[in-house]
């Protein structure tokens, strides 16, 4: 793959693109000094243009990279779509990037050698497998899907396609976040006890439908509320879930909540510090109204709490026989004792949002066809950890799971929650 050479631009037309102005690229476009020659660069397309996309600027980061040539959007949404595609034009000083309603129109396109998902939760696993099938690497938003069922769809279609796959938990590589998972992995708390995951509010009727009062619908050219829904029950349309993350995250058929939210963070960073990435926490049990907590088969718990340190945006706290650490986007690195914090000093922080480290090595691993860090069977296993400890606040007991046949041991009604009806015509 080192040596692949990119194809040459061709727009695939369609009467059902929301906007379809592409022309071919010429050799001028996208002719900033520090871009590549068009044969080397990796060229992709955006798919969902919401907050993580736009207003936490993440496409704005791949734009930057040298080797990006980015030619397509696309949302459901018609202000998204525009402002998306103003985005890429304004970049490049073209009037290249082609805008589209529909993902399989973007997926269709031949040019396109990989693409940025941030959709809504609801559709993270089955845009993943569709890219998948089309061809294409993906970059995907946390989580990585909806259920255990999906995460394994992605994982085997990554693995069965032979498609780099990476996920948003990018965190792992934010150079902080990295050394405070090290410092317990390297045995430097001594006997790594517990890794504490700070979350928003937690989801306990996971799976469970749930409507707001409908209105009328927009017409599809600015709304396109089917496709909104993809392959989840359908309800009538409401202004009320398309705002952004809080229309949807804490309805319990369309997101998990804050264990799914910011807790595949966390479950990502334990998975690497406990040495555990290729398997999942062996147990559950909800230890009170907010917290529940999973057992790796060492021991070593992963405890999701309900409710942020103040001033926190996003922390974990890893504890050990002979010390603790403690990471946050906004509130630095803390640690007792203080030696463990080594080249930082208390409280020091820097920017998370560029994730550029990230980005970087999914870029890097299209061209040798190597695993990154967060590929898809990692993300899988660290996800399935969230379901499992939605599910056992969802049911109110203990439940036993097992990482190898990813199956919770003689609890039918776990099991069945492992997975969710998906709506025609989409298919995993």
């Amino acid at each position: 793959m080192a040596n692949r050479k990119i194809s040459r631009r061709r727009f695939l037309g369609s009467a059902s693109a929301a906007v379809a102005v592409p022309y071919a690229i010429t050799s001028t476009a996208l002719g900033g000094q520090r871009r590549l020659p068009a044969s080397q660069r990796i060229v992709m397309g955006s798919i969902g243009l919401g907050g993580r996309c736009l207003g936490q600027r993440v496409m704005h980061n791949f734009l930057a990279e040298p080797d990006v040539q980015m030619v397509a959007v696309c949302d459901v949404q018609s202000k998204r779509r525009e402002t998306g595609q103003a985005v890429v034009n304004d970049t490049y000083g073209t009037m290249d990037c082609a805008a589209y309603r529909d993902i399989r129109e973007l997926l269709a396109r031949e040019d396109i050698d990989a693409v940025f998902i941030a959709t809504g939760d609801r559709w993270h696993a089955l845009a993943s497998v569709m890219a998948a099938k089309a061809g294409k690497d993906v970059y995907s938003e946390k989580p990585m899907s909806l259920t255990i069922a999906e995460g394994r769809a992605v994982a085997d279609a990554m693995r069965t396609r032979a498609r780099v796959y990476q996920g948003g938990t990018q965190r792992r590589s934010v150079p902080r976040f990295h050394y405070a998972a090290n410092t317990a992995r390297n045995g430097r708390l001594g006997r790594l006890q517990a890794i504490y995951a700070y979350t928003p509010g937690f989801v306990r009727n996971i799976g469970e439908f749930q409507a707001r009062p409908p209105e009328p619908e927009p017409p599809r050219e600015i709304v396109d509320w089917d496709l909104w829904l993809g392959a989840t029950a359908w309800r009538p349309y409401s202004s009320a879930y398309i705002g952004g993350l809080g229309g949807w995250s804490h309805i319990p058929d369309l997101g998990g909540g804050g264990i799914t939210d910011w807790g595949t963070h966390q479950a990502d960073l334990a998975q690497y510090a406990n040495d555990a990435e290729m398997s999942s926490p062996i147990r559950y049990e909800q230890l009170s109204q907010g917290e529940v907590a999973a057992e790796y088969a060492n021991g070593v718990r992963l405890i999701f709490h309900q409710g942020l340190p103040s001033g926190s945006c996003l922390m974990a706290r890893f504890e050990g026989t002979e010390g603790w650490i403690t990471v946050d986007d906004n509130l630095g690195l803390q640690a007792d004792p203080p030696s463990l914090l080594g080249p930082y000093r208390a409280g020091e922080r820097g920017t998370y949002e560029k994730a550029t480290n990230h980005i970087r090595d999914f870029l890097d691993c299209i061209k040798t066809r190597q695993q990154p860090v967060c590929n898809a069977e990692v993300a899988h296993r660290a996800t399935t950890a969230c379901h499992a400890a939605n599910i056992c606040l969802c049911l109110g007991r203990p439940l036993t799971w097992d990482p190898a046949e990813e199956e919770f041991a003689g609890d039918d009604a776990a099991n069945r929650m492992r997975s969710r009806a998906l709506r025609e015509p989409w298919r995993f």
